[in-house]
């Protein structure tokens, strides 16, 4: 999320823009949009790395906004497996999250974040599997860790 802002740039001037973005690990933000509204933001991503054929099952896909049902569904079809926003996900996002196979990790801010489904895909630089800042009221009711 940090190399986010960077590539803002409409948002720099305007202060009043959604951004979405992919990022691949080794290579960093590959591709970034944006746009007033953030469906569109996420909507203009899919299309760039459709032109530019990059498999969506290889970065993650970072967004600015709050996450919908929608924003993951988009996600599921784009391919990627982990979808990271600054923002909180509506609880349906989060089963949608949950079924679809998709990790979703929101509430990214600085050091701090928040996992709400799938969490194995997330690790520390050194390998461990990266415990929640506090636990998950949304596993806590399934028994998830």
């Amino acid at each position: 999320m940090a190399a986010l802002p960077p590539a803002q740039l409409l948002n720099r001037e305007t202060r009043a823009v959604h951004a979405a973005a992919f990022w691949q690990p080794g290579r960093g933000i590959v591709a970034a949009r944006e746009d007033v509204g953030r469906h569109n933001a996420l909507d203009k991503l899919v299309g760039a790395l459709a032109r530019r054929q990059i498999d969506g099952s290889s970065g993650i896909v970072l967004l600015t906004s709050r996450v919908s049902v929608e924003m993951v569904q988009k996600t599921a079809i784009l391919g990627a497996s982990v979808l990271v926003a600054v923002s909180a996900p509506t609880a349906l996002a989060v089963r949608v999250a949950e079924a679809c196979g998709i990790t979703l990790v929101a509430i990214a801010r600085g050091q701090d974040f928040e996992i709400f489904s799938h969490p194995m895909r997330i690790r520390s630089r050194d390998g461990e599997l990266v415990e929640p800042i506090r636990p998950n009221p949304w596993h806590l009711a399934r028994g998830l860790p």
